[in-house]
């Protein structure tokens, strides 16, 4: 198992749309592993195959370090797709891949997705509150969209200098990433 550098924004793997698993495979189940370890590395909660880039469709979720969803296991989600969706809800997001930079996402509260599971069978989940907020930002992420595109460009311009040091390779985290410059360890 190892810990992957995150790719950044500015990084061409976060905007291209990731490839459905069509087999899982030793390589598939390793990258699953790897993915785990690399999101709780770096203290997140969810985690996009692009991220790490490799566009394929697959997510890691693990929310159970949250007193009101402890009792969720970790679990990771293979071509997931959003079947139905209901009401909205405003919540502030951050992201791995803009790190230091948090805004106000709308988001639909409930939702209900398909996906297949680490044995590779079809399974369906209905999610809400900040499980399906996790979901849906992950799933955005395998469709290239980052959370900072639903954000009004006025909010976003409070973090312009961070941006730019993000894009610039000068961010400082606690987690190895890859910028558009260079892969930081």
């Amino acid at each position: 198992m190892a810990i992957l550098p995150i790719y950044l924004d500015g990084t061409e793997p976060l905007r291209k749309k990731a490839k459905p698993v069509k087999e899982l495979d030793l390589n598939t189940i390793a990258l699953i592993k790897d993915m785990f370890d690399t999101m709780h590395a770096a203290d997140g909660i969810g985690l996009a195959a692009n991220q790490v880039g490799v566009l394929k469709r697959i997510i890691v979720v693990d929310i159970s370090g949250l007193e009101e969803t402890k009792d969720i296991k970790p679990f990771a989600l293979i071509n997931p797709e959003v079947i139905k969706e209901s009401g909205k809800c405003a919540m502030e997001e951050g992201c791995l891949s803009i790190p230091s930079v948090r805004a106000e996402v709308v988001r639909p509260e409930r939702i209900t997705v398909k996906y297949r599971d680490t044995n590779f069978k079809e399974q369906q989940l209905i999610a809400e509150g900040i499980l399906a907020r996790v979901i849906l930002h992950e799933i955005d992420h395998l469709n290239g969209v980052l959370f900072t595109d639903y954000v009004p460009k006025s909010k976003l311009k409070e973090y312009k200098d961070t941006l730019e040091k993000i894009k610039s390779g000068e961010i400082e985290t606690r987690y190895p990433v890859v910028t558009n410059q260079k892969v930081v360890l």
